[in-house]
């Protein structure tokens, strides 16, 4: 099982940024798929959750901005970032639930800047 998430880069405070999570090596086990940012010096945060049904539930202080979806076919979960503030710099990270264990991406960089 791999996961490769992708569709980081710089964005302007006030921007939107869509990122992807593939999961390959995956059939029908694929179940939670969870979404986390570590800024630089900072624990690891989870962001939110989709199950596989594409119920969602979120942090309390990104559930107005972020939003969770997924694709099954395409093994793929998205996090819409919007309205992104130079406070959501951070290295953003999938981790996917396969019913035998959980596995982790490589993350993808969002910078937030002027």
């Amino acid at each position: 099982v791999q996961l490769v998430e992708s569709g980081g880069g710089l964005v302007q405070p006030g921007g939107s940024l869509r990122l992807s999570c593939e999961a390959t090596g995956v059939s029908d086990n694929l179940r939670d798929m969870e979404w986390f940012r570590q800024a630089p010096g900072k624990d690891r945060d989870w962001l939110g959750q989709i199950n596989r049904d594409g119920s969602a539930i979120y942090r309390n202080s990104v559930k107005d901005r972020f939003f969770i979806s997924r694709n099954n076919a395409k093994n793929t979960a998205y996090l819409d970032l919007n309205n992104l503030s130079p406070s959501d710099t951070a290295v953003y990270y999938c981790r996917a639930d396969v019913g035998s264990g959980s596995y982790w991406g490589q993350g993808t960089q969002v910078t937030v800047s002027s």
